[in-house]
């Protein structure tokens, strides 16, 4: 059993955190909001009163933030820093999923500071979260990694280790870069079908076993009445947000001008996802793209 430090407890901390408790963890959480803290307190969590006072103590702290700025404000920038509450020695596992670089800095403080730090972004959706077969994508040294794997594997069933610091994070925007394109692509060609008469349903299922099959057909299909417990059958409520997809799509659009890779159709699906945002669905589940071809 080890001393967790849980900070950021959303659609996705919530359950994590939650799941760490069931694996035997003693999790001292926190979040800004009250709801979540609630709900962390009747899943077996020791709510705290600040992030500092939920990393006293504890060999481990995870972090699931929205952003890198928010990450590095409350590991290294703030006046008070989580990285000077922590005793050499320390693991920080950072979920969140940020830019490469800013995951790369945070490691080089962590370094001097003797605090091993991993980015270790997931994949898998609240749905997974709550299952506890989350996708994480870790970024950091080997034996970093071997420190992470136990902790990691209380929350989810397939972890891997991408590479050094940073590589957890370029991972994962190719990644959700992919899945923005196919879910996209699955929007586009759904809704074609059905004005041209065909069914939805029926579509799905020719091309789920077809060559146009893909994950967002298979768990995820975005037209109401489909498929039930995915977001398009509650009003495209819950799940990923709109708003989340941009963001990662910015990430891997910052990181194509890194590099120089081409990323026609990344940019295009950014373009459509930027499209619909401004017309007031940020808050919706990615999912709900479709609206914007019907």
């Amino acid at each position: 059993m080890a001393s967790i430090g849980f900070i950021g407890l959303g659609n996705m901390g919530g359950p994590m955190a939650a799941n760490l408790v069931k694996a035997g963890h003693q999790v001292q959480a926190f979040d800004l909001s009250a709801d979540a803290l609630s709900i962390a307190e009747q899943a077996g969590c020791q709510v705290t009163r600040s992030a500092q006072d939920a990393v006293t103590d504890a060999a481990i702290v995870i972090t699931m933030l929205p952003a890198g700025k928010h990450v590095k404000h409350l590991l290294i920038e703030s006046e008070q820093a989580l990285f000077d509450a922590l005793s050499p020695g320390a693991l920080v596992i950072d979920c969140s999923t940020i830019d490469a670089q800013t995951a790369r800095e945070i490691a080089a403080v962590a370094q001097q500071r003797q605090i091993d730090f991993v980015d270790a972004p997931v994949s898998g959706g609240v749905g997974g979260a709550q299952a506890g077969t989350l996708t994480f994508i870790v970024g950091g040294s080997q034996a970093q990694y071997a420190t992470a794997l136990p902790i990691l594997q209380g929350m989810g069933k397939n972890i891997f280790h991408a590479g050094d610091h940073g590589a957890g994070q370029v991972a994962k925007a190719c990644n959700n870069m992919m899945l923005a394109i196919l879910m996209a692509g699955t929007c586009e060609a759904l809704s074609m079908g059905i004005k041209n008469g065909l069914d939805p349903a029926v579509l799905s299922e020719i091309m789920k076993q077809s060559s146009g099959n893909n994950w967002a057909l298979q768990v995820y299909n975005p037209v109401p009445g489909v498929m039930e417990n995915v977001p398009a059958s509650r009003d495209y409520q819950g799940g990923f947000q709109v708003d989340l997809m941009f963001k990662d799509l910015g990430l891997a659009m910052d990181l194509s001008q890194q590099s120089a890779a081409a990323t026609p159709m990344g940019s295009a699906a950014r373009a459509l996802f930027n499209l619909h945002k401004s017309q007031g669905n940020g808050g919706l589940d990615f999912s709900s793209l479709i609206r914007l071809y019907q």
